[in-house]
């Protein structure tokens, strides 16, 4: 049994290699092409565009594995239906569960490195690769930053600090802003709970206004609206906000620990944060659904029906997957469900068909 198992299992990385390679080149290639005019407008040398695709694999990797792992298993699976090769191993009393074993545990493997991987590896090479562009390509000075679980933004003559900001609707939240004297001393602080840009200027929500006068003494000023006119746009502050892809579970959890404590909403962070740990285990998902139609359809439509079949399910998957998060940060479906509905609903699909297929 170990000598199938170690045929199953070569013949299966043999085709998860050439997937996964595929796949990251073909990902590499369109994002050249889509940034080519960019790098080339600013004159970016090859050590740059060479470092950037370089620290752009470890997402692509991430984002890309679960598909590999369903077209290694279509193509594995589908191979040796088609050489009677799962029909003379059941001929001698093996089970398709047992045949399925090997694959299985790589999945599991899989699954298990990738959250590790999103955890150690992805989140700085995502970051590395954005100051590349930002930094070394276009030369923007790095006006913002994120640090100790805030958001940081200097201007010409004042310091933003706010503890979220809401890209879609264009929100500022738990916004202080300072403004600097020459003299480095304090001229203004501004204090609101909320800072919407609508129509074209900012609206300041229970905001509290602090001026200095010469002998540094204060003069207070409350309103529960303001229209405050400030130089920045929202993207402006899009270059500093706290993306979840670039932070691990762990530094995402105490981030949203972080917002919920200071009573602010968390839902949009808390689906990415169970996202991170559902994500992963679709590989299993799709490994039972793969080896289910692969062991079904490979006599009769061949590999390469096989292998659209399951083009269909993983782009099915990725709708569902997308659409549920999205529910989920809209506040429509509760975060943790958000994040799981799709692996439930296609879970069921593939252990009912691994288990009416033909043992």
């Amino acid at each position: 049994m170990k000598l199938l198992d170690k045929y199953i299992i070569k013949e299966y990385i043999r085709f998860f290699l050439i997937t996964s390679v595929s796949f990251i080149a073909l990902y590499l290639i369109v994002d050249f092409f889509e940034k080519i005019r960019m790098f080339l407008s600013n004159s970016a040398s090859i050590i740059q565009i060479a470092s950037y695709f370089f620290f752009s694999i470890p997402l692509i990797i991430s984002l890309i594995l679960p598909a590999a792992v369903l077209l290694a298993t279509l193509m594995t699976y589908s191979s040796l239906s088609k050489f009677s090769e799962i029909i003379a191993m059941k001929a001698n009393g093996i089970s398709l569960y047992r045949i399925s074993l090997p694959v299985l545990i790589f999945a599991a493997t899989v699954a298990v490195s990738l959250f590790y991987f999103s955890e150690l590896i992805t989140p700085a090479a995502v970051q590395k690769a954005e100051h590349i562009v930002i930094a070394e390509v276009q030369k923007q000075k790095t006006l913002g930053f994120f640090k100790q679980n805030e958001l940081w933004y200097h201007s010409s003559n004042a310091i933003y600090n706010f503890k979220i900001f809401d890209v879609e609707n264009n929100i500022l939240r738990g916004v202080v802003i300072n403004y600097i004297n020459p003299d480095f001393t304090l001229q203004r602080r501004i204090d609101a709970e909320r800072v919407e840009w609508k129509n074209g200027k900012w609206i300041f929500h229970n905001v509290l206004v602090t001026q200095f006068d010469s002998t540094h003494t204060p003069f207070l000023e409350k309103a529960r609206q303001k229209i405050i006119p400030l130089p920045e746009k929202p993207n402006d502050f899009k270059i500093i906000q706290k993306d979840a892809e670039k932070m691990g579970f762990f530094d995402l959890r105490k981030y949203i620990n972080k917002i919920q404590s200071e009573g602010f909403d968390a839902t949009r962070y808390l689906v990415d944060l169970h996202g991170k740990i559902a994500f992963p285990f679709v590989t299993l998902i799709l490994v039972l659904i793969g080896i289910s139609f692969s062991t079904r359809s490979a006599r009769q439509g061949g590999v390469m029906q096989s292998v659209g079949v399951g083009i269909i399910i993983g782009f099915s998957y990725w709708i569902v997957h997308a659409f549920s998060m999205s529910l989920g940060r809209s506040g429509i479906l509760p975060a943790i469900l958000s994040a799981w509905v799709a692996n439930i609903l296609f879970l069921a699909a593939g252990a009912t068909l691994f288990f009416r297929t033909r043992t």
